[in-house]
């Protein structure tokens, strides 16, 4: 029997942020999904987690793991599949470490992928994104700092972790404003500023607290870097008070990834162009970017417009005798 707790902490430890490189963000997701699947192991085993082994972690035990995801902890089918793939590619890792777990390695990699619905994207309107941008107090610095925060996320469609990875050095705000991002996989891209961005940033940048040791342009309260679950909490706070401007809101759940997706419509809309949406975005590939053409009418009525509908022969409508109408209800029911 092979202990898991050695395994675990080489690929969580070395090789995710050495070998591959992988971001911070990607490294504490693996986390959280083994301190579930270790949690749930170690309850179903009735053992303690530290002593859990890798022959412990056997195809059913994994398959009902996955299934409790779904049913008693309420996860969509796309977080089921980003745990599973997080436990497959540990197991990728110990093929070439642990040569006694390829068979088991093999099952694993055998459980398939659940497969999800493809929903349409939630965006914000033009009023919705205003009255939105226009909630935080300005008086304030933390307001400043918000209105600031969600400007920029919106202006250059970024996901969370690039809004709060981006450090000072990666900001430019000379006479043509422009933010360096490094997105996911790596990938790295350069976007020009509207005049309006830069103003909001160069705001927060005048009161930001002088912390040398955090490079990161957005800053919480403690002077430390701001979290992804702080955007969440302040974005979420200014979403209420938004909702007395825009009652819409109401009905909408606005995540930080819905100020991308706004940003991806809003471009969209502008330049009719899906490559356009891909390279502001930083899609790897253009697959990527068709759900924004699925979810805007616009581009479907172009189509519409654009073709001749059938002709259709005018039909005699003749209304059925009460009697037989009667008749053949009763003979229904019967």
């Amino acid at each position: 029997m092979t202990n898991l707790a050695q395994y675990l902490s080489a690929f969580l430890r070395e090789y995710l942020p050495c070998e591959r490189r992988a971001s911070q963000h990607t490294c504490e997701t693996y986390a959280y999904t083994f301190q579930l699947l270790v949690a749930f192991a170690a309850h179903q085993l009735k053992m303690q987690p530290s002593k859990l082994t890798i022959e412990a972690l056997d195809t059913p035990l994994i398959v009902d793991f996955l299934n409790y995801l779904e049913k008693v902890r309420g996860n969509s089918a796309r977080t089921r599949n980003a745990r599973n793939a997080a436990i497959k590619a540990f197991f990728r890792f110990l093929e070439y470490r642990l040569a006694s777990c390829l068979d088991q390695s093999r099952r694993i990699h055998a459980i398939p992928t659940k497969k999800a619905d493809n929903k349409l994207v939630d965006y914000l309107t033009h009023k919705e994104m205003q009255a939105l941008l226009d909630a935080p107090d300005t008086r304030t610095s933390s307001g400043i700092r918000d209105r600031a925060m969600i400007h920029l996320c919106f202006a250059a469609g970024l996901r969370v972790s690039e809004l709060i990875g981006l450090h000072l050095d990666q900001l430019d705000l000379s006479l043509q404003p422009t933010i360096h991002v490094i997105g996911k996989g790596r990938r790295e891209r350069v976007l020009p500023l509207w005049k309006e961005t830069a103003i909001v940033l160069q705001a927060w940048i005048t009161i930001r607290p002088n912390v040398t040791t955090t490079p990161e342009i957005f800053l919480n309260a403690q002077g430390h870097a701001m979290t992804r679950s702080g955007f969440e909490y302040i974005l979420s706070k200014h979403v209420k008070t938004a909702n007395i401007q825009q009652p819409t809101l109401l009905n909408k759940h606005v995540s930080p990834h819905v100020l991308r997706h706004t940003c991806a419509m809003h471009t969209l809309k502008a330049t009719h162009d899906v490559r356009k949406v891909s390279l502001w975005l930083g899609h790897s590939n253009l697959k990527s970017t068709e759900i924004y053409l699925r979810a805007d009418p616009s581009e479907k009525l172009e189509v519409l417009m654009a073709t001749t509908p059938p002709s259709l022969w005018p039909g005699k409508f003749k209304a059925p005798d009460k009697l037989l109408a009667m008749l053949g209800s009763i003979r229904r029911t019967q």
